[in-house]
């Protein structure tokens, strides 16, 4: 006698439900043969879709063995029961059990996808299939757009896409009329005709009795067990279509297609896809503006630094910025500056004395901040002349009352057209003569102001009528050593004063410290960015958890015709990381629209985009995918078939 293709032996299954266990089947003994079309038939909830989900591998006995061809399958690993299912099993399910998102071809297709088929050899077979069934003028609509008769064939043409060698289907005409009904069973009796064993569960006698066997289940156990006399089974041989292909072609196919079902997901959420990216692309864009404001900030910074002039060394009275003592300590004298003009380090020196009053000119009147200084106060701090001249030695030495200003003290007093040299303005009730005008630098620090300067020794005489200086400024010699002229700086006057009443400092101090402040600000608002970041990974990955259970039903549908594992890991990782790459694309032209923007109407604010950055915050988008990805796509790999087909 033939070997059977199916054998239990010894069949329990028990569930746990709180602190009682509920039996349903009890050792059940059972073996169907090739060709054979046999009715599982019994009243609700004796038990006969149970054992239907045991014999489709869809479900795990809790006790007894199972044999399909011979293999015991009892300990066979979730991916080893997937490709029996794959292989071997078609299923035909009371409530279709199509996905929404797909045709009728695609729903079709899907068991020749986790079996690695060519897409185009699969789809000509899917039509093929769905031609034969009647379906050609309904290949590419959806199924709430079908009948119910007319997606049962679909979910039939699906259960033979791999060949069907076990058609399993779970009350078959439960849901149809009694038309589509008598359709559907005269279809599987065509199908067993051709060598297909069917295992259909039903409640209904008249669908039994189509069967050639019928095999009765009450309170989880068989109850009797009829051949009919005319029942032979089938000896027809399956055709396999759609051979199971191996290797990485394979593996790249099935990957291809895990990226084209993650994209029409995404496509047929449009806005949960969008909510969910929307964190993502807050915290890209956050991270690429925050290190462009940094970068700009800090190299506008370093160019105020550099038009003070390089090579630059101030000498201020005090111990320190910011010292109590540095507005008392009055020890800087104009002699000072003469001696160390001397030194072999200076290329220049330029005292200064520094003051504010009210400027006048005509009708005109402005705060300015009035600066004595020696004529090589330009050369030192850099400053460009653009018309006129700077004040000379014989200035200084008569106490002239001229000025230079810069030009936006030009724009404040004169009119545009107007030439302000030789014009007089009025430093509080102090007339001098404009002789020269320079170009503004920016090198000030804090809020810009009008300035203007005149020889020191007409403000300490005139203007603030102090004896004593506000400061030194030094133009180191190009091949001296900065750290050495301030050794030399400081033994001098030291030796001058009898005490170290004074301190210095330098552009290129000044530069490392403004540099290392600046980044460490743009350091601390970029990891404020990342956080948003990472509550967007959080975002996508509670998002991704709903779509998981919101999707149960489809994945235990996946899983049922054939899905590995991976490749309902691959599903709903490659959707996590395309939302969070859409995402970090839309957050990087956020970043970079927003910039436009901000320049084009704040013109003080100055960004510099670091293309580091942004190739930084692209990964990171991928990383938050993955990272927080896994978890649900993992979850959604193991989830058990049987619970997630019955979920509501």
């Amino acid at each position: 006698m033939t070997e059977p293709l199916i054998s239990a032996r010894g069949i329990s299954r028990s569930f746990q439900a709180g602190d009682e266990t509920i039996t349903v089947l009890r050792d059940v003994d059972i073996d169907i043969y090739p060709g054979e079309m046999v009715a599982i038939i019994g009243a609700s909830g004796s038990g006969k879709s149970t054992l239907m989900n045991i014999l489709g591998c869809l479900d795990r006995a809790s006790s007894g063995t199972y044999s399909f061809s011979g293999k015991d399958v009892s300990d066979l690993e979730p991916d080893e029961l997937a490709q029996l299912r794959r292989e071997h099993f078609g299923f035909i399910f009371q409530r279709y059990q199509l996905l929404p998102d797909l045709d009728a071809v695609g729903n079709v297709e899907v068991p020749a996808i986790y079996a690695g088929a060519g897409r185009a050899a699969r789809r000509e077979h899917a039509k093929e299939l769905l031609t034969q069934l009647g379906l050609d003028t309904r290949l590419d609509h959806r199924p709430s757009e079908l009948s119910g008769g007319q997606q049962q064939r679909v979910s039939v043409a699906r259960a033979l896409m791999n060949g069907g060698e076990v058609i399993l289907a779970d009350e078959p005409t439960g849901a149809l009329d009694s038309k589509s009904g008598e359709d559907l069973i005269n279809l599987l009796l065509e199908l067993n005709a051709k060598g297909h064993t069917i295992v259909m569960v039903t409640h209904d006698p008249k669908v039994a009795e189509h069967a050639h066997r019928i095999v009765e289940i009450s309170d989880g156990r068989i109850i009797s067990d009829t051949r009919k006399e005319d029942g032979a089974s089938s000896r027809a041989t399956i055709e396999r279509p759609m051979k199971q292909a191996a290797g990485l072609g394979a593996s790249f196919r099935r990957l291809t297609e895990a990226f084209n079902i993650s994209l029409k997901a995404m496509l047929a959420h449009r806005t949960r896809s969008f909510l969910t990216m929307l964190g993502i692309i807050i915290g890209i864009a956050s991270v690429v503006l925050v290190v462009a404001l940094g970068n700009g900030s800090q190299e506008k910074v370093l160019e105020n630094i550099s038009s003070l002039g390089t090579n630059t060394i101030t000498v201020r009275a005090g111990s320190g910025f910011g010292a109590r003592d540095q507005g008392r300590i009055e020890t800087l004298v104009p002699s000072d500056a003469d001696a160390l003009a001397l030194m072999d380090l200076a290329d220049s020196v330029s005292p200064a004395v520094s003051s504010s009053a009210t400027v006048r000119y005509r009708n005109t009147e402005a705060s300015a901040s009035i600066n004595g200084v020696s004529g090589d106060y330009f050369q030192v701090h850099a400053y460009e002349t653009i018309l006129g001249s700077a004040f000379g030695d014989e200035d200084i030495e008569g106490y002239t009352q001229v000025a230079v200003i810069d030009e936006d003290t030009e724009d404040t007093f004169f009119d545009e057209g107007t030439d302000p040299l030789g014009e007089v303005i009025f430093l509080g009730n102090v007339p001098v003569r404009v002789i020269g005008i320079v170009r503004s630098t920016g090198a000030t620090f804090g809020p810009s102001s009008l300035n203007v300067w005149v020889p020191y020794t007409t403000a300490m005489a005139r203007v603030s009528g102090q004896d004593n200086l506000s400061s030194i400024g030094v133009r180191v010699a190009d091949d001296y050593d900065m750290d050495q002229a301030e050794v030399e700086i400081t033994a001098l006057l030291t030796a001058r004063h009898g005490t170290k009443d004074f301190f210095l400092s330098n552009s290129d101090t000044i530069r490392e410290t403004i540099t290392s402040t600046t980044q460490t600000l743009t350091y601390l608002v970029a990891m404020i960015a990342v956080i948003s970041l990472v509550v967007g990974g959080i975002g996508v990955m509670n998002i991704m958890l709903v779509s998981v259970t919101e999707r149960t039903k489809e994945i235990g549908v996946r899983i049922a015709i054939g899905a590995r594992r991976s490749d309902i890991v691959s599903q709903f990782l490659i959707e996590a990381v395309m939302v969070c790459l859409v995402g970090g694309v839309l957050g990087i032209l956020g970043a970079l629209t927003g910039g436009y923007l901000i320049e084009e109407f704040a013109s003080s604010v100055r960004l510099s985009f670091s293309t580091t950055a942004i190739v930084v915050a692209f990964l990171s988008s991928t990383l938050i995918g993955v990272t927080f990805g896994f978890l649900p796509a993992r979850n959604a790999a193991r989830l058990d078939p049987v619970v997630a087909l019955s979920r509501e």
